[in-house]
């Protein structure tokens, strides 16, 4: 098993590197490549809704194979998991620099993807491992604020290199890095000695179709597809989500963790996650669209606008994190999210003609939000695992979020379809019916015993 008081000095400190090299690249990845598609589409001689594949193969591999790469690292051992994650992801970028059709990148963006999932999919698991527990919240927090700061400076990263040289490179620039990466995790990442179960591959297989089917399903509604096709996918995915969870319920250490959401705390944690990432991602989405189309401001205006949110994740999450060490993850999260409700409010009910600094303070009001909720909540998801089911755990963390951001994405594309006038005030509105709907489910887990399992 991992060690219980984490990993001695000076190797906690190259695990840690290690740790947020791969997140970053993984992060980093899907940032740049939303900014760079206009320039891909063109010249590939692509269609703009063609290109948009460039970005949903890579969110598509990742989540249909996120709990199984976590379910083979309780097995095999995360570092092994990870470490191939990072090779995989670094070939597939070599790939990517390399494609000379939309097809082909497409193709090694899905691989590309796969090899994210195999960093993401045992990431927290990785460092429950590396840090003691009595530090598992400032560890916990540091990754929240590195996965900030890569998102905060995405699309900075792509227009820096779009200036300078082709799209190519916007992929070409991850392999060094990779191999890096790749080489220092051998040594440093900690060892566990996995449990001896039999892997399930119909089980993989069978999530792959639930949760790949629900990601196209829950896109496919927000963009208008005919109801009738997307009901006839809502009822597959229900008969095959059935049989698949019957088969969880049989099985000692589950692909899809229901042992873990049979824990009343982890399974708040999880409903928890996944609304207040849907609140995210609606204003996420629809925050553009306010800023530029309703009040008039610029490409680049709106992502200075938009920075203040990650900046003030960055400040608030390694705070949260060391407060999560000491106080329930119940009470800072449902304040945090709290927090979040109000700052969504107050931008929601912008004026007509607001000042940066009345839309910049607004912003930051939410990333303190979210930033104090999130360190705390990922603590929580892990510690009430069973240490032997971190890579479950890890798994679900990062299937939660990518199902509040889907999610998210897709009742925007739903709401301007309907109004396409409101469309972003709506958005917003909704968006803090969700945080305060998050802060609720949150608060519920002070009914809960606070489980030491870290």
């Amino acid at each position: 098993m991992e060690p219980e008081e984490g990993l001695p000095l000076p190797q906690r400190y190259w695990a840690i590197v290690v740790i947020a090299l791969g997140i970053t690249l993984a992060v980093l990845d899907s940032a740049i490549a939303n900014v760079a598609l206009p320039t891909i589409a063109r010249e590939l001689r692509a269609s703009a809704s063609a290109s948009v594949w460039v970005v949903n193969a890579y969110q598509l591999s990742i989540t249909i194979s996120l709990l199984p790469l976590a379910s083979l690292g309780d097995r095999i051992g995360y570092r092994r998991v990870y470490t191939a994650g990072v090779i995989v992801f670094t070939i597939a970028s070599l790939g990517c620099s390399l494609s000379t059709s939309l097809a082909a990148l497409a193709a090694t963006r899905v691989v590309q993807g796969f090899g994210a999932a195999g960093i993401m999919s045992v990431n927290t698991a990785l460092v429950r491992a590396i840090y003691p527990r009595n530090m598992l919240g400032r560890g916990v927090a540091i990754n929240a604020m590195v996965v900030a700061v890569s998102s905060a400076v995405g699309p900075t990263v792509a227009s820096a290199v779009l200036s300078v040289a082709s799209w190519p490179w916007l992929f070409a620039i991850n392999v060094p890095i990779g191999i890096v990466a790749a080489a220092v995790s051998v040594k440093a990442l900690p060892r566990n000695i996995g449990h001896d179960t039999p892997y399930d591959y119909i089980s993989a297989v069978m999530n792959a179709f639930v949760f790949g089917l629900l990601i196209v399903t829950i896109d496919g509604l927000g963009h208008g597809e005919a109801h009738r096709w997307t009901a006839a996918q809502f009822i597959a995915i229900v008969v095959v989500g059935y049989f698949f969870v019957r088969r969880q319920l049989s099985q000692k250490a589950p692909l899809l963790p229901v042992d873990l959401l049979k824990i009343p705390v982890f399974g708040l944690s999880v409903a928890t996650s996944i609304c207040s990432f849907t609140a995210q991602m609606l204003a996420f989405v629809s925050l553009p669209f306010l800023f530029q189309n309703t009040l008039g401001m610029s490409q680049v205006e709106t992502g200075l606008l938009i920075t203040p949110w990650p900046c003030a994740i960055v400040f608030a999450a390694p705070i949260a994190g060391t407060l999560s060490d000491r106080f329930s993850a119940g009470i800072l999260g449902g304040i945090g999210l709290v927090v979040l409700t109000i700052g969504l409010v107050l931008l929601a009910t912008l004026g007509p003609h607001p000042s940066a600094f009345d839309i910049a303070w607004r912003m930051a009001v939410c990333g303190v939000g979210f930033g104090t909720f999130q360190s705390p909540n990922n603590r929580q998801m892990l510690s009430s695992a069973p240490r032997e089911r971190s890579g479950g755990a890890s798994g679900m963390l990062g299937t939660a979020r990518l199902t509040g951001q889907t999610l998210g994405a897709a009742l925007v594309a739903l709401i301007f379809g309907i109004a396409p006038t409101g469309g972003p005030t709506i958005s917003l509105e909704l968006a803090a019916a969700f945080s305060a709907l998050a802060s609720g489910v949150s608060l519920m887990r002070l009914r809960q015993p606070r489980r030491a399992a870290a």
